[in-house]
């Protein structure tokens, strides 16, 4: 099993726990968790860019003028693309960019995601991150006792105290354990997971 430190918000080591190998020291393949990145930012394209082409334009639809004898150029009615307010040629209309990813390849490449930050160094277990009050000084003081910059943070639960301290952080982003996902984890340089939060993925990763 690989053992990991656990700390407080002074960033002093209180205990270790033991983590799933399985989870943790998972060999990690990039192409799994490409795969699943793209897809993940392809599911928040909403893709409903729209145009509406000659045939959708409220227009009589008569030809102008005659074709012949009136000395002006040939046209056709309203409704089309050379004229103003006409409908335009070969323009956008609403699409689903959509990808599919099984639910099996998923797991797997949140397991790498987080194994990925274990073995680089990168993870941090925290016994809690309750603070005592909401206050951004007293936040960002953490985070310099641990020297991180870019920080995901995991929690079990709803804390009040540190979303709202966190929320002027522009380089902190907080997820509660039902979100966490692949993109975050690599978009992110540290993630910190308070201890329950383990026990949390393990259940859900582990078949």
């Amino acid at each position: 099993m690989a053992s990991i430190n656990i700390y407080n918000l002074k960033a002093e080591k209180t205990s270790e726990m033991e983590l799933n190998e399985e989870i943790f020291n998972k060999l990690v393949k990039k192409h799994i968790l490409h795969q699943v990145v793209v897809s993940q930012l392809h599911n928040r394209r909403s893709g409903c860019a729209s145009t509406k082409s000659r045939s959708e334009i409220k227009a009589g639809g008569h030809k102008l003028w005659r074709q012949k004898g009136t000395g002006r150029a040939r046209v056709g009615d309203a409704a089309s693309p050379t004229r103003r307010g006409g409908g335009v040629a070969f323009g956008p209309s609403p699409r689903q960019y959509t990808r599919k990813v099984s639910k099996k390849v998923k797991k797997l490449a949140l397991s790498m995601a987080l194994a990925d930050k274990f073995q680089s160094g990168y993870l941090v277990v925290l016994e809690n991150f309750d603070l005592p009050d909401i206050k951004t000084k007293s936040f960002v003081q953490v985070m310099e006792h641990f020297k991180a910059r870019k920080v995901l943070i995991v929690t079990e639960d709803q804390n009040e105290n540190l979303e709202k301290s966190s929320k002027n952080v522009p380089w902190v982003k907080i997820l509660r354990h039902q979100g966490i996902n692949v993109y975050d984890i690599l978009n992110h340089e540290h993630l910190f997971l308070v201890r329950p939060v383990i026990n949390k993925l393990e259940e859900a990763l582990l078949p």
